[in-house]
């Protein structure tokens, strides 16, 4: 299996390494392809999305084994300002926008999960108690929604899957880590996704289908 994360965070947010060391420190565990997604609002997208960029740029320049995608999370914003949020980290060069969505480990803004799905994201990103419709509205859209490895935020993993059995759609497994402990290994992967209720073969054909999406990015 080829390792992938789709959600992480360096101290350009409120991870620990640098956006370098985290990459490496990925490497170093195997990973093929790894989003840098640091928390963004109205008052550092501006920094934040063009330091993401420079990094990945560089370090994909210099093709040393893995592919860096520049991203951003769209974070606890409020709802007029998400759709302008994820079209202006667009515009500074992510390639990959996620929104932070309604966990319940967080007070997040009522109806994030809709207007987030409507803004043009990639991800939405630990959606809690989804609703049907609200899921419904996301395989439509083409939106993956995330089964989460971080505590709290997995609380409601079981309830994703549950849609997904009876919906279809897309989900990706992904740490939203913020230092090396939180990063995949091949049996962590694994443990995430069959802890949610998937089977080891749904896990392995989730992740064949993030990276087929990952290296369209």
């Amino acid at each position: 299996m080829k390792m992938i994360d789709l959600h992480t965070h360096s101290l350009l947010s409120d991870g620990i390494y640098l956006p370098m060391e985290l990459v490496r420190r990925a490497f170093v565990r195997g990973y093929v392809i790894f989003a840098i997604t640091d928390h963004v609002d109205t008052s550092n997208i501006s920094r934040v999305v063009p330091e993401v960029v420079k990094v990945a740029s560089e370090i994909n320049r210099q093709k040393n084994g893995i592919k860096v995608i520049s991203g951003a999370e769209v974070t606890h914003a409020p709802a007029g300002s998400m759709k302008e949020l994820v079209k202006e980290a667009r515009r500074l060069g992510a390639k990959l926008v996620v929104v932070h969505g309604e966990t319940v480990a967080e007070p997040v803004v009522s109806g994030t999960n809709r207007i987030g799905l409507e803004s043009g994201i990639d991800i939405l990103a630990h959606p809690g108690l989804i609703s049907e419709e609200d899921f419904r509205f996301a395989k439509k859209a083409g939106v993956r929604l995330e089964i989460s490895a971080r505590e709290g935020h997995c609380l409601t993993n079981g309830h994703l899957v549950q849609l997904w059995r009876k919906f279809g759609g897309n989900l990706v497994i992904n740490t939203d880590g913020h230092r090396e402990e939180d990063l995949f290994t091949e049996e962590r992967y694994f443990g995430v996704g069959m802890g949610a209720g998937l089977t080891r073969e749904e896990v392995a054909e989730i992740n064949k289908n993030t990276l087929v999406f990952a290296r369209t990015k």
